[in-house]
């Protein structure tokens, strides 16, 4: 039986904060990387292309198994973490309201300082929007790299807008949160073809944030997160 080779080759951790290395490179290989679910993660075999001990792998597998990415099974080791179901789907866009909801209230209130970047990253997003809907109009798939480039895009503009709160502990869960939407994503196809939706929906946030209006961006951004979940639904019932 050949043994499993995972695309970590020629990544060495660094010895400074080793434990945050090998965690970042391995979450990377897993948010990077078309791994199937259900693929067995070697702690030996990571280990030894990361060029360090089990430990720290032992060690990041612990932390990843608590975002969801992997799961672990008693006797049988970590393995990559099967397909999101709808339960979870549900639960995940509940979490995006509360959190997202009030951190667009509460960015308004540093509008100045957000918007200049919602509005570049918004222009970029529309551009790569465009791209992709062009692959699709081609009749074939967007190419991967142009779909990661499209869905980091789409993210950042959220990730802007709680990091306008000006609070490091919604930052902190913006974290967590950008990792399962990422996961959402991988295993439900969403957000692939609604690129005009969203940049659309983007927009009416960003209006309603040039203008200081917290309640309005709030309401906007709750629109948006219940579009994005019902074309998740749409997704996943034509899986």
């Amino acid at each position: 039986m050949s043994e499993t080779v995972y695309p970590l080759a020629g990544n060495t951790a660094q010895r400074k904060g080793l434990r945050d290395s090998v965690y970042e490179l391995i979450l990377n290989m897993l948010m990077t990387s078309d791994i199937a679910p259900g693929t067995r993660l070697s702690i030996d075999v990571i280990a030894r292309d990361l060029k360090v001990s089990p430990t720290p792998v032992r060690e990041a597998l612990v932390q990843l198994e608590r975002t969801g990415l992997v799961t672990r099974e008693a006797l049988k080791g970590y393995r990559v973490a099967p397909p999101i179901h709808s339960g979870q789907l549900e639960a995940l866009f509940d979490a995006r309201l509360v959190l997202e909801c009030g951190a667009t209230e509460l960015a308004a209130g540093h509008a100045a300082d957000v918007v200049p970047e919602l509005v570049a990253t918004l222009e970029k997003q529309q551009e790569l929007g465009e791209k992709v809907r062009g692959a699709f109009a081609a009749g074939g798939p967007a190419p991967v790299d142009l779909l990661r480039e499209y869905f980091a895009v789409d993210w950042q503009f959220h990730h802007l807008i709680f990091e306008g709160t000006r609070n490091p502990f919604l930052l902190d869960m913006s974290e967590d949160i950008s990792i399962r939407v990422h996961r959402m994503r991988q295993t439900v196809n969403a957000g692939v073809t609604d690129a005009p939706d969203a940049v659309i929906e983007h927009g009416l946030i960003l209006d309603a944030l040039r203008n200081g209006d917290g309640e309005a961006a709030a309401a906007a951004m709750r629109d948006h997160i219940e579009k994005v979940r019902e074309r998740a639904r749409q997704d996943t019932a034509a899986r």
